[in-house]
């Protein structure tokens, strides 16, 4: 029988900040109310000296949303050592049906009412935040017991986990409790230097403008800049709404031929608002006041479009990709506030525990390899990662009309550019967008585009093969239409998809547009407050190949997860391992049966820290 149940609880320790693990350790923490209910009887409530016997002792499943909070107050606060496995979390159903996480937002999202209800919020900061209420908490015990209907109510309506997801969720979990060490000193280094930097950076500014912007943070300074370039360079500043500074245009404007000091001013509101500073102050903060090290960062199927997993707290999925060339002097260097890119040490900041060492190895090109295997008719771009040649110099022998042996090594930077811009179908734009990440910039990067597609011609035949059969998919309710290793199916709300690891993913209460483009319901897009409906998302042959493209990679990620120990870190296409011994890495080459025609290859390297 499932138990499901909800804790309200408080304490001095603000749970936002200190995040789930330290906030259950606090001693100050206490529980208000457990709200439960087996199986479907009726909800009822009870307190932290009278949890009855018949919950302490049960040894079924335990349902709760975001169910590793509840948990970890079972065990630190409740003191009842259920075991891991029996935890089932309704949060991360709900995602791995694509729809919102949110307890609030999944039931909005299925029809209730769209109005938003902020009496939860309000009973949360009136009993569960200082200074306590001391008035009578029946209210709030209502609304938690309100929360379990709820959540019983959405969980029993959706497609339940399968025995591979909860696996694979228990697993995440384990990687959870097990953290990650943090070097708080390096830590609170930076955030030190970070303020005295800031400071250094707005004196600059204000000396580069003559007194005319006195702070990056101004709306001056978008009008400074907006005044001083010419009607071109403007445009990459227009949203097609107004004129913003925000990173994506600084990043476009750092591109371009600007004047010197406004270059400066751009680099300046670049370094101020970069996120380095504040994940600085987010690692210190997160860390155990005992063992440094930092748990509960990431969310199982936290992409719900996916199932990839996602970085809460830590963040560790936006971490910036390049790593100082020498962390250690880097560091020395921060320790005495010198000079140093912060963005540079943020990955470097998470160590393995002493006398241990990092074992971090990531799969070699593993989305240019899915698509094609995916789309069932690739075996040509298959075969050159089989054979061990480069595809990157594949695409630009095609692109420039050279021998395979003569591509020079601008030219194989853009055959680079183009294999991670053009496999989802992008265009123009894309390539741009990509190649000004990687400092390619083209006159004509449609000429790139068609250079890729050259090079594979399957990949445009499959796009149109998978717009094609979610369309009929779409126009025949009920049957199963298959296009490469994957299948659709409508069953007249939900566009559902099947991988081939047998696992699904929907597109949520799809519909044929007024233009006869099929739309669905974003989970990951929230509606506003008066908003009558959820925010609505069209999909596309490219979107269509990028999601299955990237479900099938979490597939592969989350098989190898199940044989790894110790683990610490997964991230996108990547596994860090702590540990003082040898480690078998061959499940990240050997693919599940499911997909053993599938070349897998992996780059390995062994750290002292973490780094790229």
């Amino acid at each position: 029988m499932i138990l499901w149940c909800d804790f309200e609880t408080k304490s001095t320790c603000d749970l936002k900040v200190a995040g789930a693990y330290n906030y259950a350790r606090d001693p100050s923490t206490e529980i208000l109310c457990l709200s439960y209910a087996f199986g479907d009887e009726p909800v009822q409530t009870c307190f932290a000296d009278n949890i009855p016997e018949r919950v302490r002792r049960h040894k079924g499943q335990i349902r709760a949303h975001n169910a590793g909070f509840d948990r970890l107050i079972f065990w630190y606060v409740a003191q009842i050592d259920f075991d891991l496995e029996q935890f089932y979390c309704t949060a991360t159903q709900a995602r791995a049906n694509c729809a919102p996480g949110s307890l609030e937002d999944v039931g909005r999202f299925f029809g209730a009412k769209m109005r938003k209800d902020h009496r939860g919020a309000a009973l949360i900061r009136k009993f569960c935040m200082p200074p306590f209420s001391t008035d009578d908490p029946a209210e709030l015990i209502e609304y938690c017991e309100r929360d379990v209907e709820a959540m019983r109510e959405i969980s029993t309506g959706l497609r339940d986990l399968s025995d591979e997801e909860l696996a694979d969720y228990h697993q995440n979990e384990r990687i959870n409790d097990r953290g990650v060490l943090v070097d708080v000193v390096l830590a609170r280094a930076a955030t030190r230097y970070s303020k005295a930097e800031a400071v250094q950076i707005e004196r600059r500014v204000r000396e580069v403008t003559g007194g005319a912007v006195t702070s990056v943070r101004s709306p001056k300074m978008r009008e400074w800049v907006l005044e001083r370039l010419d009607e071109d360079t403007k445009q990459l500043m227009w949203t097609g709404e107004k004129y913003s500074i925000d990173k994506t245009v600084r990043a476009n404007l750092l591109q371009a031929d600007l004047p010197d000091d406004v270059r400066e001013v751009v680099e300046s509101a670049d370094e101020i608002w970069s996120s380095s500073v504040a994940k600085f102050g987010r690692m210190a903060t997160l860390a155990d006041v005992d063992d440094h090290r930092v748990r509960g960062a990431f969310v199982f199927a936290g992409g719900a479009a996916t199932g990839r997993a996602s970085s809460y707290g830590l963040q560790v999925h936006n971490f910036p990709r390049k790593s100082a060339k020498d962390p250690v002097a880097s560091r020395t260097a921060m320790l005495r506030g010198e000079p140093v890119d912060l963005k540079s040490m943020l990955r470097p900041a998470l160590i393995p525990a002493p006398g241990k060492h990092f074992i971090v190895a990531d799969w070699s090109s593993i989305e240019a390899r899915v698509t094609p295997w995916a789309s069932g008719h690739g075996e040509a771009k298959l075969d050159i990662f089989r054979s061990g040649r480069d595809p990157y110099k594949v695409n630009a022998a095609a692109t420039f009309g050279v021998h395979y042996e003569d591509v020079n090594t601008d030219q194989r930077q853009i055959g680079k550019v183009q294999e991670l811009a053009c496999g989802f179908a992008g265009g123009e734009g894309a390539f741009a967008a990509m190649g000004r990440a990687y400092g390619v910039v083209l006159d004509n990067p449609q000429a790139a585009v068609d250079g890729w597609r050259r090079a594979n011609p399957w990949a445009p035949r499959y796009w149109s093969a998978l717009e094609n059969s979610y369309l009929m998919a779409m126009r025949r309710p009920g049957e199963l239409v298959k296009v490469g290793r994957v299948a659709y199916l409508y069953d007249r709300t939900h566009l559902w998809y099947e991988l081939p690891s047998g696992r699904v993913l929907c597109y949520p209460f799809a519909a044929f547009n007024e233009a006869g483009e099929v739309t669905y319901a974003k989970a990951a897009w929230r509606p506003k407050q008066d908003a009558k409906e959820w925010p609505r998302a069209r999909l596309w042959k490219g979107l269509a190949c990028e999601n299955i493209t990237q479900s099938i990679a979490n597939d592969i990620l989350r098989h190898a997860l199940r044989y790894l120990d110790d683990v610490v870190l997964h991230v996108h296409d990547e596994i860090v391992i702590e540990t003082d011994k040898e480690v078998d890495l061959s499940v990240m080459t050997t693919p599940p049966e499911w997909a053993k025609d599938l070349p897998l290859a992996i780059d390995v390297k062994k750290m002292t820290l973490y780094g790229k």
